[in-house]
């Protein structure tokens, strides 16, 4: 605690406290029924092998922002 008390740079006393705050976020957020329904879905597709890459996620996102 005493090196932290002799730091005189603000911008680095300040990153070291968002580090530490950042334990007490919590870690869970409250999810609606249709939300929670959906990641269920997601989560057995997934096991069902129904996944693809990012790189052809990214070709498909492309491709469907140039019809637009």
């Amino acid at each position: 605690m005493q090196r932290i008390s002799s730091i005189e740079d603000i911008k680095f006393l300040e990153a070291i406290k968002t580090i530490l705050d950042y334990n007490k976020i919590e870690p869970f957020i409250e999810l609606t029924d249709k939300l929670a329904n959906e990641l269920q879905i997601a989560s057995l597709e997934g096991k069902e092998g129904k996944v693809i890459s990012q790189a052809e996620l990214d070709i498909k996102v492309e491709q469907w922002l140039k019809e637009k």
